[in-house]
């Protein structure tokens, strides 16, 4: 069953080479648990924000008594012109959230997660986890949703060179300026192999050290072409820094967000993921494993 309003109007981001990035139609999976109502409250006020239609998932039987609890815990957001559907799909909960994301066209999907999760379970995988790792459009991971707004002070994103960090950089611009954020950080990821330099002397240690700052200049210049080309618009009144660290890449990402306590981590998505990746993990699954704040992944 549908319950459905009006869309104000379509939303529209970036006309210029960059990227597109449009979060037309939010959705998020709704369960009946503790969290059901700021998971809710999250997923409305980001629609709102992003001028986007929002679609609630319930795995399960239609039922008009959960309609009804949907409908008071949204009555906050009737007179915001928020745009909204219930719709019930029936079936495995991720093979049934991944057919209506698709179905619908969802451009963000919003899911709660727990921000650690013991070896065993992670093996197995959670349903948030699952889904994130099939799903073909963005993806939000809630840690710690609120009835009440928190606000998004800081944002860290990912700056590595890949052909998505450019889109990955706009979302986060796109983001910021919407949830009027003061500040981004690029987080450019070196990897050990890249600066690798036997040191056994001064004069290698000093060769090191050269090679490290060529690579940082390099990294930070590839990254200020990134940014000239983001509207200045969505550049106002944000901070911007670029952080060069030199580690694992996704574990190194996902310990510096954490300690500078950042509010979103924006990460590009890897792509299809296979039983190996969760044995011998690449960025976004060390990311998965310990969620250092809530994470955007961007497709």
């Amino acid at each position: 069953m549908w319950l459905k309003k009006t869309l104000p109007y379509p939303l529209q981001l970036f006309s210029n080479q960059l990227t597109k990035t449009i979060f037309n139609t939010i959705g998020i999976g709704v369960a009946f648990s503790p969290n059901l109502k700021p998971n809710i409250y999250e997923a409305a006020r980001l629609s709102l924000f992003f001028k986007s239609e929002l679609v609630l998932i319930h795995v399960g039987e239609p039922s008009i008594t959960k309609e009804i609890q949907i409908q008071e815990i949204l009555a906050p957001f009737s007179d915001k012109q928020l745009s909204y559907k219930l719709v019930f799909a029936n079936g495995n909960p991720v093979d049934a959230i991944l057919s209506t994301a698709e179905r619908l066209n969802i451009d963000l999907l919003i899911l709660g997660a727990l921000q650690r999760e013991n070896f065993l379970k992670y093996y197995l995988g959670s349903i948030a986890r699952k889904i994130t790792r099939k799903v073909k459009c963005s993806v939000l991971l809630l840690t710690k949703p609120s009835i009440e707004r928190v606000p998004c002070n800081h944002i860290v994103v990912n700056g590595l060179k890949d052909p998505k960090t450019k889109q990955a950089i706009a979302a986060a611009f796109f983001v910021a300026n919407k949830l009027k954020t003061s500040k981004i950080t690029i987080v450019e990821e070196i990897t050990k192999q890249e600066v690798a330099v036997n040191v056994y002397d001064d004069k290698s240690l000093r060769r090191s050290r050269i090679k490290k700052e060529r690579i940082k200049l390099r990294e930070d210049s590839r990254v200020k072409h990134i940014i000239n080309d983001i509207p200045e618009i969505y550049k106002k009144d944000i901070a911007i820094e670029i952080q060069s660290i030199f580690g694992k890449r996704g574990y190194s990402i996902g310990h510096y967000a954490q300690f500078v306590r950042a509010d979103l981590l924006v990460m590009n998505a890897h792509g299809k993921t296979t039983f190996l990746d969760r044995l011998f993990p690449h960025d976004i699954e060390h990311i998965l494993t310990e969620l250092p704040t809530d994470v955007l992944i961007i497709q």
